[in-house]
């Protein structure tokens, strides 16, 4: 009952500080200063353009200048050289002020008396704020002294050094952009509680630097995957989420029903099939990047809408996708994160060295000891697989089984970038098959990190090969493989007017992120994670 009580009386705490808030919106409304009202602000400045201004103009201003002499001094004599050199300094650069307008989100605050000190945060990070009630006068100082953690000010006036040598500003005029009506976790810890996190993103980017730098990373990633393809001429294009055939990848799909043509549809689970359909119309190189949907559960690693990207390219193979794959991924650890050499949960992982290249069973012969080269057929590989107690469906076969040694014995062994190719045939129905071994399809997956980072394959172009694999898909349905495609007629009709040999890749571009910022589960990379509602 204790415990009870002091729960509701920290309740009932929080309910007066809210109010207290709400009352001092109120008395700004009734004094005519509603920060609600106020539409804009001429935000010039970051924080950290802040700094780098002053720095360069310090820089600039008091270039020579020696600094002062206080070897062989008492403390007494050091503090007043060192005082009288800041004044100095002072001196030159406010006679040559440089004015600053920033704006943000008070994060700290310390008053004292006649002056106080606060810590403002915006995109670039924060700053420190010297506000003085003679510089902004006596009514606005009386209103900043009542305002909150977590307000949003829009700040005037010129950057200068503190005596402890923190760029700061020097306030002249403070407004009152926004009014918070919440209260802000506790600033020393955060918000620490993952759940929250992810349900109040928008608090978690205030709260954890961290967390911020992670999105804005993610951005400059997705940026420069275009760049990259745009320097080597693929088009971005988009195609439809709401289809009536969800193929390309093997997944379950949502349903959803379109009213207006009273048809069933489902959400998309990948990209492919449309980008083929652009090849065949002759656009040769494209690419999109855009959330897909799979009704599949959640972990670490998995979002049941996530972003994929899909790049075909007409008159190459999946050895020129290989190419593409390992240049895109060096070029993005360069550009972003300055260095081939990245650390993925203290494992550094080697993106400059040529990407080691393995069949699928090369890749078990190598870490099973199991040469599926030599296994005749598919009771050979169930024998083989109750052997080492991997557990099959009755429907597989040798192809199938040889997945599943891999994953078994091989994806816990890919820590450096090792592309696995020459998969079989009976689990990539849109590849095409190897000449020289037609049991095996031109197809590699990247593994980074124990990560399936992409998929690629040479693209099937035979019409009849394709419809005979669609066939394979459709009685495996039946068979009951919930992640089976299905025959799509527009799509076969599409390939018999004809589409050129052509490289296909996909990407997974949470996962991609993940690995290039160090974070541990895909929830940290998506601003809004797929969440179940608290109220189920």
């Amino acid at each position: 009952m204790a415990e009870k009580n002091q729960q509701n009386g920290g309740q009932q705490d929080i309910n007066q500080l809210l109010k207290v808030r709400r009352d001092k919106l109120k008395d700004l409304q009734d004094a005519g200063k509603d920060p609600f009202i106020i539409t804009k602000f001429d935000q010039k400045h970051h924080s950290q353009d802040v700094k780098d201004l002053y720095n360069a103009h310090e820089e600039k201003l008091l270039a020579g200048r020696p600094q002062p002499e206080v070897d062989g001094l008492d403390d007494e004599q050091k503090k007043e050289i060192i005082n009288n050199d800041y004044n100095e300094r002072r001196a030159i650069m406010d006679a040559s002020p440089i004015p600053v307008s920033i704006a943000g989100r008070m994060m700290f605050k310390r008053v004292m008396g006649k002056a106080s000190f606060c810590n403002i945060q915006d995109l670039k990070g924060n700053i420190q704020v010297y506000v003085a009630r003679d510089a902004i006068g006596e009514e606005s100082y009386a209103e900043f002294k009542k305002s909150d953690i977590g307000d949003i000010f829009g700040i005037e006036g010129f950057a200068f050094r503190t005596k402890t040598g923190e760029v700061s500003i020097h306030a002249e005029k403070m407004t009152m952009l926004t009014k918070s009506l919440q209260i802000l976790p506790e600033k020393f810890h955060g918000l620490t509680d993952t759940d929250m996190r992810y349900r109040q993103r928008y608090v978690d980017l205030i709260m954890n630097r961290e967390s911020k730098d992670v999105f804005i990373k993610r951005s400059r990633i997705i940026k420069e995957i275009r760049n990259f393809l745009d320097a080597r001429d693929f088009m971005e294009v988009e195609t439809p989420m709401l289809v009536s055939n969800a193929g390309g990848a093997a997944a379950r799909p949502f349903d959803t029903h379109y009213n207006a043509l009273n048809e069933d549809v489902k959400l998309r689970i990948s990209l492919e099939l449309y980008l083929k359909r652009l090849i065949v119309g002759g656009l040769e190189r494209v690419y999109e990047i855009g959330r897909v949907f799979r009704n599949e559960g959640v972990d670490t690693r998995h979002n049941p809408e996530f972003t994929l990207m899909e790049l075909y390219q007409a008159y190459t193979d999946y050895e020129g996708m290989m190419e593409l794959t390992e240049s895109m991924f060096r070029y993005l650890a360069e550009t972003v994160c300055g260095t081939t050499k990245i650390s993925y949960n203290g494992i550094e992982i080697d993106l400059g060295k040529p990407f080691e290249r393995l069949t699928m069973n090369d890749a078990i012969k190598k870490y099973a000891g199991i040469d599926f080269d030599e296994v005749a057929d598919d009771a050979a590989a169930k024998k083989l697989a109750d052997e080492h107690h991997i557990e099959y469906e009755d429907r597989h076969t040798k192809g199938d089984i040889v997945n599943l040694f891999f994953e078994e014995y091989c994806e816990k062994e890919l820590i450096q970038p090792t592309f696995i190719m020459d998969h079989p045939i009976e689990i990539s129905p849109l590849t095409k098959k190897k000449p020289s071994d037609p049991t095996k399809v031109e197809r590699f997956e990247l593994f980074i990190n124990t990560w399936e980072m992409c998929n690629a394959y040479s693209e099937l172009n035979d019409p009849i090969d394709q419809r005979e694999r669609f066939a394979a898909q459709d009685a495996a349905f039946e068979a009951g493989d919930e992640e089976a495609n299905h025959t799509d007629e527009d799509f076969l009709n599409a390939l018999e007017i004809g589409m050129p040999p052509t490289g296909g890749i996909g990407y997974g571009i949470d996962r991609l992120v993940m690995l290039l910022t160090d974070s541990q589960a895909i929830r940290d990379v998506l601003l809004f994670p797929t969440m179940k509602s608290l109220d189920k």
